[in-house]
């Protein structure tokens, strides 16, 4: 016969062994990717704690250049711990060089600047929302399908001088083509008129996972107001700095840049799957 105590033993380990991380999401450089635990667990990244919801849900972002091995720990709610490693991909990045720019243009104005640190510090703000809305859960959809004229982690190289990578992807299409929410929301941040940016909105999906749309030309919304995936939200445009017309969406988690496609399916897949549904000529 076992003994009481072994048997109470058993039953811990069991229980405790069933209970598993569960992971969606590319595991590559500049990828969100989200999971689930039991609920009452407690999750940390590198041992840094993450935000859990009360269900067991979580969200971690791995950086353009994020380290190749990292650490996931989680203690459910009996003690009983589990440390999960994680191998990160790397990935490769478009990096263009461009010589012969003109000095002046490598200089920018010093109003110029002004306003974009004023852009950049309301846009930090926004994406700094750690709201308890759980929309970062379900699955994204492409907030408009198109072209792909610029993807996330690209670089150009100025005179030899690396310029900021690019952390969004661009989707060409006309003005006024009208843009989706990719996932329900809040909006933080509704600015017309941007420097660098353009038109802007921000979108708050919870636990810090939010999205950007740059260089709109006409915002249908206003900060607080509630959106459901699918709903209109805004028009393509080409204000800021842009060199024609296009969206660029953007994901964050908080300060984290990463790259929205890892949430989407293919645009190749997307505009293939609208072409067969298309009524026939």
């Amino acid at each position: 016969m076992i003994k009481p105590w072994i048997a109470a033993l058993l039953l811990t380990l069991s229980t405790s062994a069933v209970a598993q991380i569960e992971l969606s999401g590319k595991m590559e450089q500049g990828s969100l990717i989200r999971g689930k635990v039991p609920a009452g667990s407690n999750v940390s990244l590198n041992g840094k704690p993450l935000r859990v919801t009360p269900a067991g849900d979580f969200a971690f972002g791995i950086e353009r250049e994020g380290a190749l091995t990292q650490e996931l720990k989680v203690i459910y709610a009996d003690g009983f711990s589990e440390i999960k490693p994680l191998k990160i991909a790397k990935r490769e990045y478009q990096i263009s060089r461009v010589n012969g720019i003109d000095k002046k243009i490598m200089e920018p104005d010093p109003k110029a600047l002004e306003r974009a640190a004023k852009d950049s510090a309301m846009t930090k703000a926004a994406r700094a929302t750690d709201s308890d809305l759980t929309a970062f859960t379900s699955a994204f959809i492409w907030p408009l399908t198109g072209r792909i004229s610029g993807v996330y982690g690209s670089q150009r190289v100025y005179n030899g001088v690396p310029g900021n990578p690019h952390f969004g992807v661009d989707v060409a299409r006309k003005t006024g083509t009208v843009v989706v929410s990719p996932a329900d929301g809040v909006v933080t941040l509704a600015v017309p008129d941007m420097f660098y940016s353009g038109g802007t909105l921000i979108i708050d999906h919870g636990y810090g996972v939010s999205s950007s749309f740059l260089h709109l030309s006409k915002l249908y919304l206003k900060v607080g107001d509630s959106v459901k995936q699918g709903d209109k939200i805004a028009e393509v445009g080409a204000t800021g700095r842009a060199s024609g017309p296009h969206l660029d969406w953007r994901l964050n988690w908080y300060d984290m840049r990463l790259d929205p496609a890892t949430l989407v399916p293919p645009m190749s897949e997307v505009l293939a799957t609208q072409k067969a549904n298309a009524p026939k000529q």
